[in-house]
């Protein structure tokens, strides 16, 4: 299956403290990034979105600094390696806080891609305070 591999870089003007919970914690993705998220056991995350469970692992966390999951197919394993990868950077220049985005899919519809992160990520900005 082909795979699209959407990066994009938006400006949050957070902290990486006050920033971090929202994209690494089922509480702090639930209130943007997917209807509703549990945690099971094994660094497992159940996504929700229109009403579709979406298991996937939490195989990276650099506290602050970046947090992945790896999305699993329905016998558990890693579906073929599709992920989202968030990573936090602050310009040393401006101090100003970055989010890049990698979301690796079967998606390839990159205009459909840009206009539902930029749709989530202005979610994020309100509740973060940006």
């Amino acid at each position: 299956m082909e795979k699209y591999k959407f990066v994009a870089e938006y400006e949050l003007r957070a902290s990486p403290k006050v920033l971090f919970p929202y994209i690494s914690t089922a509480s702090g993705l639930s209130q943007w990034f997917a209807n509703k998220v549990n945690v099971r056991p094994d660094q497992q995350y159940d996504f929700f979105w229109d009403n579709e469970s979406h298991l996937a692992r939490q195989v990276s966390l650099r506290q602050n600094k970046s947090v992945r999951f790896e999305f699993l197919n329905g016998n558990g394993t890693a579906d073929e390696h599709n992920y989202i990868d968030f990573r936090v950077d602050v310009s040393e220049l401006t101090q100003s806080t970055f989010l890049r985005v990698i979301d690796y899919s079967s998606n390839t519809d990159a205009d459909e891609l840009k206009s539902l992160w930029n749709s989530l990520i202005e979610k994020l900005k309100e509740i973060v305070g940006s």
